[in-house]
Parts: C-alpha cells; sequence; structure tokens
C-alpha cells in the first residue's frame, strides 16, 4: 500500500524535474543564441542597407559560417519551444496564475519560431547562391530583402514572448519583481523596434532598440534558468 507522504513527494519531485528541465532550456537557448551572434559578428556580415554585391561577396565568403549557425538554430529553437511549453506546465501546477500570460508566451513562442525558420532557410539560400555568382541578380536581392523581412518582423514575436513569460513567471511565483521589470523592459523595447520593422529592414540604425531588448531578454532567461533550476 503507497503511504501518504510518498504519494505527496511524487508531485513534489515531479515539479522540482520539470522545474530544472525549464531552467535548462532557458540557459541553452540563450548560450547558443549569443554563440550563433558572436560567430557572425566575428565576420563582420553586411547591415540591411549594405550595397547588395557587398552582401553577394559575404556569403560567398562565409558559408561555413552559415552551415554552423544553421546548426545553432536547429538545436536552439527546439529549446525554445520546450522553455514556453515548460514554464505554462509550471504555471500551470502552481495554481493557474498567469496563465493566460503563459498561453500568450506559448502562441508567440511558436509565431517566432516559423519566422526563425524562414530567416534561416533565406540565409541558407543565399549561400547557396552566391557560390554560383559572379555578380548580383535579382532573384538574390529578392532573397535578401525576405530575410531582412523576417529579421524585422521577428522582434515583435521576440518582445510578446519576453513580455508574456516575464508576467507569468512573476504571477506565479518563480521569479521576483526585478525579474518582471527586466522582462517588461526588454519586450517593450522589441516591441518599439518592431513597429518600425520596414525601416529596420532596410538598414535603420532602430535596430540598436531591438539589440537592447535582446540583451535584457538574455539576461532575465540566464537568470530565470539559474533560478528554477536551484529552486
Amino acid at each position: 500500500m503507497t503511504s501518504p507522504k510518498n504519494t505527496a513527494t511524487a508531485p513534489a519531485r515531479s515539479g522540482f524535474a520539470q522545474g530544472r528541465l525549464v531552467g535548462a532550456a532557458a540557459i541553452g537557448f540563450a548560450v547558443l543564441w549569443v554563440s550563433e551572434n558572436a560567430l557572425f559578428a566575428a565576420t563582420v556580415p553586411p547591415t540591411y542597407g549594405a550595397p547588395i554585391e557587398e552582401v553577394l561577396a559575404y556569403y560567398a565568403a562565409n558559408r561555413n559560417t552559415v552551415a554552423i549557425v544553421s546548426g545553432l538554430v536547429a538545436l536552439y529553437l527546439p529549446l525554445l519551444l520546450v522553455f514556453v511549453t515548460g514554464l505554462h506546465g509550471l504555471v500551470e501546477r502552481r495554481g493557474g496564475a498567469g496563465a493566460d500570460w503563459s498561453r500568450l508566451a506559448m502562441a508567440a513562442g511558436a509565431t517566432l519560431s516559423a519566422i526563425f525558420v524562414l530567416f534561416n532557410v533565406t540565409q541558407i539560400g543565399l549561400s547557396l547562391f552566391a557560390g554560383g555568382l559572379d555578380e548580383p541578380a535579382p532573384a538574390f536581392e529578392l532573397v535578401w530583402q525576405i530575410h531582412a523581412a523576417a529579421f524585422g518582423l521577428a522582434l515583435p514575436m521576440i518582445g510578446t514572448t519576453c513580455i508574456g513569460v516575464a508576467l507569468a513567471a512573476h504571477a506565479s511565483g518563480l521569479t521576483p519583481a526585478w525579474q518582471r521589470l527586466l522582462g517588461l523592459g526588454g519586450g517593450s523595447l522589441l516591441l518599439a523596434a518592431g513597429l518600425g520593422n520596414l525601416a529596420i529592414a532596410d538598414g535603420s540604425a532602430l535596430i540598436f532598440v531591438g539589440l537592447l531588448g535582446f540583451a535584457a531578454w538574455l539576461v532575465w532567461l540566464l537568470v530565470t534558468g539559474m533560478r528554477l533550476i536551484r529552486s
């Protein structure tokens, strides 16, 4: 016969394991995302406002970099989905406070994943296309424009995901108030930058507003991930 003590500790252990999984997914996603962007920064990629000849030269010379980055994306997208769905499970387990925000985060995270796929697919296409061109073709320029547009539209989805998880985690008691403010601040910057997605896709300096939001969300992910693993 199972004792009441054993039946009580089983859900607690299950919740602890789930919390560690969600925390590890958050940290893994953040680390891989930083690694991707650091690798790109090291190769000095062209801005979205750069001449198309410069874009062609970059992708023709950096096919290996694109291959590595594509592999990182294939790793971190599942981690993003594990994080947003797992966080919703934790919120429900803790009474459901903030569940509406976690559902919003799941929807935004799924949309963001689809946009990231488009962003990465066009980048792979640019790399493959550049290898067979001596000068830019209209089709190459079109793929580059779609790639830039995908990045611009990713910003509001990242911001929505950031705000949703920050509010859900705080409402359920998983994070303190300062982490909620960090998530709201980062998400708001990303949403503000997303309003100018056309300008960003055309090379506007407004992209730096989004980058500040990126940085804030990465800090939130790392701190929250470590908190969930230790809790």
